[in-house]
């Protein structure tokens, strides 16, 4: 069955999240009168991200909603339990303009998008919000190049859930089996999609390995070469 289309991750696939997400946190630490609070700005990112995963999985799970979730994350970090859900908010948001401001593509992605548009349709599955995922995309001017944007925080499922990656290919008006996905989490992407009966690729930039089960690339670069070039993905004779 030939692959018709590639459903993308966003966040450390296309989007460099990483360096926004560390570049964002230091100036908001800066701002806020944090500084001293970590000991540095490595240890504050290691807690964060520590207590996304934690809440992202009661999410998950059904236990909170998106937004909850998020204000938990902030009473964690901040070490404040009893704060209200409007302080929680108004601290996120304040945090949330030092990251935009830092948000940047990685270098590969628009000229993968640009090689792989003539002979394959595109979409976003994103573990976000479709208004954090539109938003982001529409300022970092790729919005257009996706035919549909499908979140978790909409669809009341997150990747790896096979239910979260055949949301997405009905959005796109094809079943599993003709889509490809692509994202920086060997389990959550790869793995998930492949469960889910989509072509699941591992995008394993920092060169990590040790998955010789995953279709592995270590930039998009290699992505448009992989899909035309193995006889598995029934690359289309437009692209070739």
């Amino acid at each position: 069955m030939p692959i018709r289309a590639v459903l993308w991750d966003v966040d450390d696939t296309i989007f460099d999240y990483a360096g926004a997400d560390r570049v964002g946190m230091e100036r908001h630490l800066r701002a806020e009168g944090l500084d001293e609070a970590y000991e540095s700005v490595d240890e504050a990112l290691t807690r964060w991200k520590e207590l996304t995963r934690i809440h992202w999985r009661r999410f998950e799970g059904g236990g909170v909603d998106f937004e909850a979730q998020r204000r938990d994350r902030v009473r964690d970090f901040l070490g404040a339990p009893g704060m209200g859900d409007a302080r929680a908010d108004e601290w996120f948001a304040r945090y949330v303009t030092h990251y935009e401001a830092a948000w940047q593509l990685f270098p590969d992605a628009v000229p993968a998008l640009d090689t792989l548009a003539a002979g394959f349709r595109h979409g976003v599955l994103s573990n976000s919000s479709i208004r954090n995922q539109h938003r982001k995309l529409t300022v970092l001017g790729v919005r257009d190049r996706f035919e549909a944007v499908v979140c978790a925080a909409e669809l009341g499922v997150a990747k790896p859930r096979a239910a979260a990656f055949h949301a997405a290919c009905d959005a796109l008006g094809l079943p599993p089996g003709e889509v490809a996905y692509v994202g920086d989490h060997p389990d959550i992407d790869a793995v998930g999609a492949v469960a889910a009966g989509l072509t699941g690729i591992w995008l394993d930039r920092a060169g990590l390995g040790g998955r010789p089960e995953l279709i592995r690339i270590t930039g998009l670069g290699e992505l448009p070469a992989l899909l035309r070039a193995d006889t598995r993905f029934g690359a289309p004779s437009s692209f070739r």
